[in-house]
């Protein structure tokens, strides 16, 4: 919705459009959607997951995400409100995924974010053998960008992905 924003002039750039958390309400994000374009073809998907922390009872994000085909896995936030055990949840599970999953000749890791933490995580994979593509915003962390093997920015594709 930062994006949005931005796209739409409610903020100069995505850097004022976070700090003053200042986003565009309208704009809602089609799971099916980004799933499609992040992850190919339904049989090309080998698993698709959704972190985050736990909503409340009434959100319907999580529903909408698992009929389009993600894994929600949630966590309970901390006892001051932010979230505790998800950057560390999905570079395990993309670890774990990689040895077990993955065949490092034909297939591709997808990573949909932007956080400079997975860097080693991603570092590590693409040292080993493996296919790491980040799809995120222009706004991704450098070092992320410049980590994987390919990265394809969703800021030119944010109508297709409005739901």
């Amino acid at each position: 919705m930062h994006v949005a924003a931005v796209a739409s002039g409610l903020a100069p750039n995505i850097w004022v459009a976070q700090q003053h958390k200042i986003c565009d309400y309208s704009w809602k994000i089609d799971f099916g959607k980004l799933l499609a374009f992040a992850g190919g073809k339904d049989e090309e998907i080998g698993r698709a997951v959704l972190y985050g922390s736990r909503p409340p009872p009434n959100d319907s994000l999580w529903d909408a995400a698992k009929r389009k085909g993600f894994e929600p896995i949630v966590h309970d936030r901390s006892q001051s409100g932010g979230e505790k055990k998800i950057d560390t949840n999905i570079a395990t599970d993309i670890v774990f995924d990689a040895l077990k999953l993955v065949d490092r000749k034909h297939d591709e890791i997808t990573l949909v974010a932007g956080d400079s933490d997975y860097v080693p995580t991603v570092e590590k994979l693409i040292g080993d053998g493996f296919a790491f593509h980040v799809v995120f915003w222009d706004h991704a962390a450098r070092e992320l960008r410049e980590a994987c093997t390919r990265f394809t920015s969703l800021n030119a594709h944010l109508d297709y992905l409005r739901l």
